[in-house]
């Protein structure tokens, strides 16, 4: 059977390619937002898919597109989904007013977190529900995770929050 490539004509098809995998896999491990790592696993997975098919395997380049690239990537971006909220409940008497909603959501837009108000009715359950901390009136935002508490504090968005008389606590637990 006579390969679809010739190794020896096409290196200099196969080297820039090759190159491409440990670029972006180091660019992969080395992003802060997870959106952008799941599109580099995509690209990775791509590229493999390309060099395997390129030198004449079929059957685990179809694997690669199959598994690693859109199987992978898919549940990867399920998985982000669901987890990329930040869920607060706010005071019966109080929703959260459409200023306050735009300071949080411009504060929080550059870690990747999307905001989700629960309503208290829906927060019966209380931390148990899945909620990270609540909006108190004020505005006071109440964090029930330290590390989340300090990750925010660093952010940009802190500072206007803060300079509209919003605060940032700890819920202190028993």
């Amino acid at each position: 059977m006579i390969s679809p490539f010739d190794l020896a004509g096409g290196l200099d098809l196969i080297l820039p390619i090759t190159a491409l995998l440990p670029l972006t896999s180091i660019l992969l491990v080395s992003q802060a937002n997870p959106y952008q790592t799941l599109v580099l696993r995509g690209i990775l997975g791509s590229v493999a898919t390309l060099l395997y098919a390129l030198l004449g395997a079929p059957d685990v380049a179809i694997t690669e597109a199959l598994v690693g690239t859109l199987l992978s990537t898919t549940l990867y971006a399920v998985a982000l989904r669901s987890s990329m909220a930040l869920r607060l409940t706010f005071p019966d008497q109080a929703p959260p007013s459409a200023e306050c909603l735009r300071l949080l959501r411009d504060w929080l837009e550059p870690t990747g977190l999307r905001l989700r108000l629960v309503p208290p009715e829906e927060d019966a359950l209380g931390e148990a529900s899945g909620c990270h901390g609540r909006l108190a009136p004020g505005p006071a935002l109440v964090l029930l995770n330290p590390l989340l508490l300090e990750r925010l504090r660093g952010l940009e968005g802190y500072r206007p929050w803060q300079d509209s008389g919003g605060a940032l606590l700890l819920e202190e637990t028993p």
